[in-house]
Order: structure tokens, then sequence, then C-alpha cells
């Protein structure tokens, strides 16, 4: 069964393409098209629904060593309203997911992971957790999530609550709770587009959502504020060089090889995947995913095609598309060794021919 959000009607009721997306029918865009939506985000502001994504809520004594089992990166770290970006692996280091590590207190964590893997990540979770003093919750049927991203989104939010939400208040990767639009929630300093933005967790019924949102359009009207939908936030996304599960990484991919060394702090102690990614860093990655421009007009590389040097087959596409804001085809793949660096010529091959593409340090902006 197809679950939709408590924003749906209110997507069907500004006409936008409705697709099946993670279980759930989603916006993939409204009447304005794609490219629009992406400028918007870009020079104003623009507010996703993606209450699609997982969340799961985790208590107890043993809460950080349950999240230092799991994810790579070093929870420790984080103060109380502190986020991580972080993932999950398997102990073949192949990746479970990437993820939000929200640190609520001392001995309470939110993990927020994307909603195409619910099932399979709570699974995982659950399995982790055995033996451990913590309560686990899946708690994400009862969260609304709005993204409201773009230069004037701050500006917009901050009439709609008392608390500072300045960037000297509340800085990137950071969290605090209280009430916007006389709604209590769960107010986040992140986003998944390279723009300033913030994250609105709450709970709520239909008329609850409704009245979120008709507030944030009404404060957002004075900056050009409008609804975007899925599709832009995969080119927002590609152009800041950022990893989209299933494509870019997945369970046969590993933190290193996927650039997501900085993410993966093999410092803190052992970890789920952690003895195997010790050895791909001492033995160095068998491929890299990299960032490249296309140079071929009227030619966008897929997920899936085939990367050549000349007739040696030395890497896939996993993710392109065309960047709104370059006006340029551009992707990301991986390739072997020897042609990571930035200025490497590749080949791109799709319908029987090759298109030359050009390899690139991330991310494109």
């Amino acid at each position: 069964m197809i679950k939709t959000t408590r924003f749906t009607q209110i997507h069907k009721d500004l006409s936008a393409k409705m697709v099946e997306f993670a279980g759930f029918t989603m916006p993939i865009q409204y009447p304005g098209g794609i490219i629009s939506e992406h400028n918007i985000v870009r020079e104003k502001v623009g507010v996703f629904d993606v209450s699609h994504m997982g969340e799961f809520e985790v208590n107890g004594p043993d809460a950080l060593a349950f999240v230092q089992k799991i994810t790579t990166n070093d929870a420790s770290k984080l103060a109380h309203g502190g986020i991580q970006y972080s993932a999950m692996c398997y102990e073949d280091a192949g990746i479970v997911d990437d993820l939000l590590v929200y640190r609520v207190a001392d001995d309470s964590f939110m993990l927020v992971v994307n909603g195409a893997n619910i099932d399979k990540d709570w699974a995982w979770c659950v399995k982790n957790a055995e033996g451990m003093n913590l309560k686990l919750d899946n708690v994400s049927d009862d969260i609304n999530l709005l993204a409201v991203q773009g230069p004037a989104s701050r500006s917009t939010l901050q009439k709609l609550t008392d608390e500072d939400i300045s960037e000297d208040t509340l800085k990137y990767y950071n969290f605090k709770f209280g009430k916007l639009a006389g709604i209590e929630m769960l107010i986040s300093r992140t986003g998944y587009t390279g723009e300033l933005g913030f994250e609105l967790y709450f709970r709520g019924d239909d008329e609850v959502a409704r009245l979120v949102w008709d507030k944030v359009f009404e404060a957002g009207a004075e900056f050009g504020i409008e609804p975007v939908g899925l599709g832009c936030r995969d080119t927002l996304r590609l152009e800041k060089g950022y990893c989209l599960y299933g494509n870019d990484i997945d369970q046969t991919t590993n933190p290193i090889e996927a650039g997501l060394g900085w993410i993966t702090k093999l410092a803190k102690g052992e970890f789920n995947g952690s003895d195997v990614i010790t050895k791909v860093k001492e033995n160095k990655p068998s491929r890299h995913l990299v960032g490249f421009v296309v140079g071929a007009d009227k030619f966008i590389a897929r997920h899936g095609y085939k990367i050549f040097d000349g007739e040696n087959e030395i890497g896939v596409v996993t993710s392109g598309n065309l960047s709104p804001t370059l006006n340029k085809a551009i992707g990301m793949g991986y390739v072997t060794p020897e042609f990571k660096n930035p200025g490497s010529k590749i080949e791109i091959e799709a319908r029987g021919k090759k298109f030359v593409a050009e390899v690139i340090k991330l991310p494109f902006l």
C-alpha cells in the first residue's frame, strides 16, 4: 500500500506531479517545473515536503554505545543540540545507509534515515541493539518534516518563532526545540541542498500540517517562496556533490571509496565494518567516486552508464543530470585510481557511442 504524507492533499491542490517514491506518493515537481524550482532554492526560498524520511529515537544508558557501534562518525563529540552526518555499515563495510545523528541529551539520540530504507535500517538497528540497555522507537509515521531551503529561509522562519535562529545562535548542523507557527517542533539548521536552510520536525494531524504550511508560505511571500519537489532536490544535491543512497552509495560501496572518509572516525574504536575499512585505507581503495563535467552537447550521463578510457572499461556512472546553475551536464561515478584526479579525461558510453567528459574536484559549485 502506498503511503501519503499529511501534506499530500496540499500538493494535489497545487497541481503537483505526484509519483511513487520510497513507498510514498510524493511531489516530483509543480507546474513551474524543475529548473524554476531549482533556481527558487538557489536564489530565494523553497519548501520541500520530506515527511517520507525515517526517524528513530534511541534512549537509555547504552544509547551512545549503540550509536557508536552502528555509525561511522564519532557521536561522543556531539554536544546537546548537535548533529552529525554519518553512515551505517555492515560488517563487510558496505553502506547500510547515510543518515543524520541528533544528540538530544546524554543518553538520547534521534537518527534520521532515508525514506526508502526505513524498514531495512530499522531491522538493522533492532539487531544491533540486542543485549543493550536502551529503548528504540521508530517514530517515522508520527513525524511531519518540511525542509525550508534557500537564502531567504532564515528571514522567513524567524518571523514565525520567538527562538533566536540567527547564525550566531543556531549554527549549521545544530538544532533547538521551540515553537514555530505556534507548534512545538525541532528546528534544525540542516538540509541537503547546499543552501542556507532549515528542517522542521513536528507532530500533528493534517490540520496541524496545513497550519504550519500556510504560516510558512505567508511569512515567505515577500521573499518569493514557492513549493518545490523531489526533482530539484536531486539536481541541487548533485551540484554540491552530495551522495544519493541507491545511486552513489549502497551495500556494495564502502565509505572510503565513496569519499566519505571525513565521516569515518577509526580512532573512536571498533564499530561495524571498522576492521575492513582500516584495511581499505591501508591498501588504498580500488576505485574512487569522482565528479565529472560532460564535454558533449545534449548528452546527460545516467546511472549505470559505463565509463571508458579508450577500449578499457574503468568505471560506472552513479548520478548524472543537467546542472541548472551551471547549464552543463554533470555527474558522478566510480573510476579506477589512475583517473581520480581533476583534469583526467574519460569517456561515457551510451547508445553505442562514447562521449567525452572531464573529472573535476567536487563540489561542482
